[in-house]
């Protein structure tokens, strides 16, 4: 994907930031045990990720900071999720705990891996991690407003696969890039890279 000169204030990289911002209202609202505001917060994070993105292809503001601080404000809110719920939901945790497992796994063991390699957030933004964080936020809220139980164990099919995916990915590339959309896009740029090395 094509990246305009890396700016660091434009109007997509303030939707980031209020992401993550949003994180400590989410911390205030669980320990003070408002479900109904939390998940309206929650919602409104979502929102946000949407919109970044979409701010950034309108206005052709592409940019590897942009990026970076998305892949940030994506961690930060959904490690926030995860402990938040445990604060909130206890019992349900319990009752859930091998499927949440799989699911904080699969958004952590990633970031882990891209930490160790480069030394840095990975920000590949693959559909597979897109489709799983969409399954998963709206598993998570019928989840713990108690509506459904079965999607939520459905979602850490598709995170599963997602993190295996980004895992392939940070091991198949050989230095660190932004917007990988699937694990093919990676061997072909590591098909390039090895026949520029051959020539």
């Amino acid at each position: 994907m094509n990246h305009t000169k890396d700016t660091i204030i434009n109007l997509p990289n303030l939707v980031s930031l209020i992401r993550i911002l949003m994180a400590p209202i989410l911390f205030y609202f669980a320990f003070t045990k408002q479900p109904n505001w939390y998940i309206g917060v929650i919602v409104f994070a979502v929102f946000t990720d949407v919109l970044d993105g979409f701010l950034a292809r309108m206005l052709n503001q592409i940019t590897t900071m942009g990026s970076r601080l998305d892949s940030w404000g994506d961690f930060i809110i959904y490690s926030t999720m995860a402990i938040c719920a445990w604060v909130l939901w206890p019992d349900i945790i319990m009752r859930e705990q091998f499927y949440f497992m799989i699911i904080v796994l699969s958004f952590t063991l990633p970031v882990l891996v891209g930490i160790i390699k480069f030394r840095t957030v990975i920000s590949y933004h693959t559909w597979s991690v897109k489709l799983a964080v969409a399954v998963t936020i709206v598993s998570y809220i019928l989840l713990f407003t108690e509506i459904l139980t079965w999607p939520f164990r459905i979602a850490t099919l598709f995170c599963l696969y997602a993190a295996i995916e980004e895992i392939a990915i940070t091991l198949l590339i050989q230095h660190k890039m932004t917007d990988i959309r699937t694990i093919w896009q990676a061997l072909s740029y590591n098909k390039k890279a090895n026949n520029s090395m051959i020539r």
